[in-house]
């Protein structure tokens, strides 16, 4: 079997890869808030397709129900959030992290959130917002660099130094405010800082104002599955007081998923 993709090893075709079902997956990805309707040969230079390949997976998706068309647009249909809630509901920790999500916000009075890592990115499963916080709009399949929220320093910790500096090199760290960590070594040692102390806090580094704190979610073997924090504006709550004041709400309610998680 061949290894799974990355960035710097792509899979190939072969006996285990069927490249038209790849294909019918970049065309899905192509959509997005910037792309919400795209036309045949947008698509197609979008994923780097023929405009035939390219009609031919709309037209595919079209007949399935995933896809739309108007005039010479296309869209995705909402049958595709279909695809990313069966992820959810094969999940059993989702159902069980919920209740302590809310209670933990209902606590602390700020939003909390719970992510997995996929490369070098994390992706948000569950959110329970108190307020909008962020310029970004965020909600369950939402995407953010690993590398400079504290959910993702957590979900790194749960990896081997080795695998964190091939993820931190897979990607550009980019320099989203004054505070933004782009130093791989650097990042390194917060992720590891994170690993000895079992949380992470990042002050700003995505956004300005924005400061968050996140524990990891482990499973019954003690690897780290997932992680849940708890974020706020700084001029509401200082860094130093969401450790005090958070920190041990939020490592509670993540140790409770995690015996959930370990009883399933």
């Amino acid at each position: 079997m061949p290894p799974p993709a990355t960035q710097d090893a792509p899979l190939k075709p072969g006996d285990s890869y069927v490249q038209s079902f790849a294909r019918g997956l970049d065309v899905i990805r192509s959509f997005s808030g910037a792309a919400p309707r795209q036309t045949l040969t947008e698509v197609a230079t979008a994923t780097g397709l023929t405009r035939a390949g390219a009609r031919r997976i709309l037209l595919t998706l079209q007949t399935l129900g995933y896809v739309e068309s108007e005039g010479k647009s296309f869209a995705l249909t909402p049958r595709i959030l279909d695809l990313g809630f069966a992820y959810l509901s094969s999940m059993p920790m989702w159902n069980l992290a919920e209740p302590a999500m809310e209670a933990l916000a209902d606590q602390v009075k700020e939003s909390c959130s719970a992510a997995v890592l996929d490369g070098t990115d994390i992706v948000y499963v569950l959110r329970v917002p108190t307020r909008k916080i962020m310029k970004i709009a965020l909600g369950v399949g939402s995407r953010l660099p690993a590398c400079c929220t504290s959910l993702g320093r957590v979900l790194l910790a749960g990896l081997p130094d080795e695998e964190v500096m091939r993820r931190l090199a897979a990607g550009p760290l980019v320099q989203h405010t004054r505070h933004t960590i782009t130093d791989p070594a650097a990042l390194l040692a917060k992720v590891q800082q994170a690993r000895r102390q079992g949380w992470a806090q990042v002050n700003q580094e995505l956004e300005e104002g924005l400061v968050s704190i996140a524990a990891p979610i482990t499973n019954r073997g003690g690897r780290v599955v997932a992680a849940l924090n708890v974020s706020g504006q700084a001029n509401r709550t200082s860094a130093r007081q969401m450790q005090e004041k958070m920190l041990p709400p939020l490592l509670a309610a993540a140790q409770s998923i995690s015996r959930l998680l370990g009883q399933t």
